[in-house]
């Protein structure tokens, strides 16, 4: 058995209360791998977990199995001492945002995850930066504690490995997510139930806003490079949530000739928090330059600037490292 899951398995078993973090702006794969994480404890353990969120929780993922469960991290006493702190997904712990100080005051800590920008800043830190998603962490994890996998726990896994390999189409789908995803279905997941509760119940406002940024798009570069911008103006005119803007930049990055492409998001701070995806181009070096972080075609940061001048900014940086 792999050192750290065995040192995770003791640290479980020793703790009287447990808190699981999820990444602010969270996604399927932080949802689902807490949620999975979750449940294994209490169903195995016996413990009581307390499922944390930053910021709002997206309602689309309200299909998975006990989404109910989480608990926004505002309303915890931050001089609470848990035993036990575990991050899911959480590339640094700036991304748990008010939490980073409940998770620093826990007796131990625990960070799993799978962005090769992470440093590790945990007692634990079990990190693959090879594996698609953290479900895929958390599957070995389990297998190897020789745990039976219940079907709510699958539906969890396959929504992290669904939502982060973009239903199985970007260049982190390999022949292990196929073979996992097998596994999954055979535990009882319905590929079909899956995607259309994730990617095929959107509100009409939802729509309607995607389709009001996309038409929003500049191509610069000889449309090489995609930006649209969003500002709090139009996250008002249509009721927009956060969650409204997720995909979107997927869709400007499937226009042929874009290499780069990238959506910024004008926050409620008057910050900018954008999100980048490529083709061929590595981006960790632009988003490390805006101390942000992720993977080699899909990362984000967030520039403390107002819009406009984080456009610019980070418009120059792209075209630089194109060039």
């Amino acid at each position: 058995m792999d050192k750290r899951f065995s040192e995770l398995k003791n640290k479980i078993e020793n703790a009287q209360n447990i808190i699981i973090f999820s990444h602010v702006s969270p996604d399927g794969d932080t949802l689902g791998s807490n949620i999975a994480l979750s449940l294994m404890i209490e169903k195995y353990f016996n413990k009581k977990v307390v499922s944390a969120f930053v910021g709002k929780l997206p309602n689309i993922y309200s299909y998975l199995p006990d989404f109910e469960r989480f608990v926004d991290v505002q309303t915890i006493e931050s001089s609470k001492v848990f035993d036990l702190a575990i991050a899911v997904d959480v590339a640094s712990k700036d991304r748990m945002v008010y939490g980073t100080s409940i998770f620093d005051n826990a007796k131990s800590t625990v960070n799993i995850d799978h962005h090769k920008t992470n440093l590790g800043y945990a007692d634990i830190n079990i990190i693959d930066g090879d594996a698609a998603c953290v479900g895929i962490i958390l599957y070995k994890i389990f297998k190897e504690w020789n745990l039976e996998i219940t079907k709510d726990v699958a539906r969890c896994i396959y929504t992290s490995l669904m939502t982060d390999t973009g239903g199985f189409k970007y260049e982190n789908t390999t022949p292990e997510t196929f073979m996992l995803a097998a596994e999954l279905v055979k535990l009882g997941v319905s590929p079909t139930y899956e995607f259309r509760s994730c990617y095929e119940t959107k509100p009409q406002e939802m729509v309607q806003f995607q389709a009001y940024v996309v038409s929003n798009t500049v191509f610069y570069n000889n449309g090489k490079i995609a930006f649209s911008k969003i500002t709090r103006a139009d996250m008002s005119k249509f009721n927009a949530t956060d969650d409204f803007t997720e995909g979107i930049v997927e869709v400007l990055r499937t226009s042929k000739n874009v290499e780069i492409a990238a959506i910024l998001k004008e926050t409620k701070e008057g910050y900018t928090k954008v999100s980048l995806r490529s083709k061929t181009f590595d981006l960790t070096p632009i988003v490390v330059d805006f101390g942000g972080g992720g993977h080699t075609f899909a990362a984000g940061c967030t520039i403390k600037k107002p819009i406009a001048i984080a456009f610019d900014k980070l418009l120059k940086r792209v075209q630089s490292e194109l060039e």
